[in-house]
């Protein structure tokens, strides 16, 4: 599979995407925990369909510590009892923020305050943010049918 548009070779698209991996650096830094950054990240991406970031964060996960049983769950998190409460909050969120088109009301009062009790404010701001990179991420590796498999830990810092 070849990508449409080569993201990488193309002046404009890289300096777009170095904008957004310095708005990731923030998030990296904050104080939301990097086990739910990688599990958002993750999640997110099955829903938007992007093989690329799907590959690319499970994989980070991975060399980050995390188990097999709980990345292969991830898509069922609502069956799974390997995730914590934080977690399920964040996993809500990123559903219903990922999904914001297919809800009438957008992301409900519940999952907000849900995700609130759970984290504080520097956290929800990481969160929020998180959410909304990634999902800039899938859309542009989405349109360019970016293909997945070649990732590795630590290619892109």
């Amino acid at each position: 599979m070849d990508p449409r548009f080569d993201l990488f070779g193309n002046p404009v698209a890289m300096k777009f995407l170095r904008y957004i991996n310095s708005a990731g650096k923030v998030i990296a830094d904050s104080t939301l925990p990097g086990a739910t950054q990688e599990l958002v990240k993750i999640r997110a991406s099955q829903i938007n369909g992007c093989g690329f970031c799907t590959d690319m964060h499970t994989k980070d996960a991975t060399a980050a510590g995390e188990t097999a049983q709980r990345l292969h769950l991830v898509a069922v998190w609502r069956e799974a009892k390997v995730f914590t409460d934080a977690e399920r909050a964040a996993l809500e969120l990123t559903e219903q923020g990922t999904r914001i088109a297919d809800a009438a009301g957008g992301v409900t009062d519940a999952a907000w305050e849900n995700a609130a009790k759970h984290y504080d404010e520097d956290q929800l701001a990481a969160l929020l943010s998180l959410i909304a990179m990634i999902n800039a991420y899938n859309r542009v590796n989405v349109v360019v049918r970016q293909p997945a498999g070649d990732y590795q830990p630590g290619m892109f810092e």
